[in-house]
């Protein structure tokens, strides 16, 4: 089976053919570095993405976070149910851990002082 796909690991979105055998890529093609490689290998095998949002202060305010790294296209909605139930106490400084373990050992990190 043969999958096309477009990279989004840089602004130059190479355009990936990723040949698939019992679940595994035997081909890929089309990229121009090695993170479109690798990107490409995980898309078909298990896509991730990083999920950012806003998570709310005891006293109100929205903090930007992100996931520290990118979790399984399939957890997303978990990994969202688990910050909207979320709050932070003030002061928080970018890369403090918001949430610990949102995912899989990743955490849920501020990308924004409060």
């Amino acid at each position: 089976m043969k999958t096309s796909l477009t990279c989004i690991e840089c602004p130059i979105g190479c355009q990936i053919e990723v040949e698939v055998e019992n679940g595994k890529p035997v081909s890929i093609t089309g990229y121009s570095c090695p993170r479109g490689k690798a990107y490409a290998e995980s898309e078909v095998i298990c896509p991730r993405r990083v999920v950012t949002s806003t998570v709310k202060a005891t006293d109100g305010t929205l903090v930007p976070v992100k996931t520290e790294r990118p979790v399984k296209k399939s957890d997303i909605f978990a990994v969202m149910q688990k910050i909207n139930k979320a709050t932070v106490t003030l002061p928080v400084k970018i890369g403090d851990i918001v949430v610990e373990n949102i995912s899989e050992d990743i955490h849920l990190i501020a990308t924004g002082n409060a």
